[in-house]
């Protein structure tokens, strides 16, 4: 009697390990795995991994001024996509858009450095008022986050509003509207050195 209840017990505790450990699976799998939903919704996006290589995934956004860039205008031209978490990343993805917008590599006619955000246009000048660098930086505003989930970059090991906003990653372009190198940084640094060194492995 009593080893019939010692084998019960030990069922019962061996069918609550194995649910758990398949939840454990199940959630960190799915984080670090890219999605081709957000919010339970399919997208086109293409998974970020697959990126590089491969022609930029069409888009078209605006910056303050109103000016259209996208993935057709920006043919001929060498460019990064900076996908962030905009006005709620303070003070890292600022920085990281502050020093884009200053640093003279960055800001010639065959090489560009964009920053994508989600927020409002109207918020913005909140943002140049409390750091005047961000008035140098090439910031395109996506609206409804719709060409992040088409970059699938809402669902990447840097993001911290996991499935709603960008985090911190690079999307480097060359002149024929290739993705030349794609880069998720969750420890938020400044990488200008580094994507300036990956940009003249293949710039001509």
């Amino acid at each position: 009697m009593n080893n019939l209840k010692t084998m019960k017990k030990f069922n019962i505790f061996i069918t609550i390990a194995v649910i758990l450990l398949l939840g454990i699976m199940y959630y960190f799998g799915g984080r670090n795995t890219q999605s081709n939903s957000v919010d339970g919704q399919k997208t086109s996006g293409v998974a970020l991994d697959n990126l590089a290589g491969k022609p930029v995934p069409e888009f078209s956004l605006t910056d303050r001024e109103g000016k259209i860039y996208s993935s057709e205008n920006l043919k001929g031209k060498n460019y990064i996509l900076f996908f962030n978490e905009g006005l709620m990343c303070y003070p890292a993805c600022w920085s990281q858009m502050a020093e884009f917008g200053k640093d003279p590599r960055f800001n010639k006619d065959d090489l560009l450095a964009f920053s994508v955000v989600v927020d409002a246009k109207s918020d913005w000048q909140y943002a140049i008022e409390k750091m005047s660098d961000l008035a140098s930086a090439k910031v395109l505003f996506d609206s409804g986050a719709a060409v992040s989930k088409k970059f699938n970059v809402l669902t990447v090991n840097s993001s911290m509003h996991y499935g709603s906003m960008p985090g911190h990653t690079y999307i480097v372009v060359d002149k024929n509207g290739i993705v030349r190198y794609v880069y998720d940084d969750p420890t938020m640094a400044l990488n200008n050195d580094m994507l300036f060194d990956k940009i003249n492995e293949f710039k001509n």
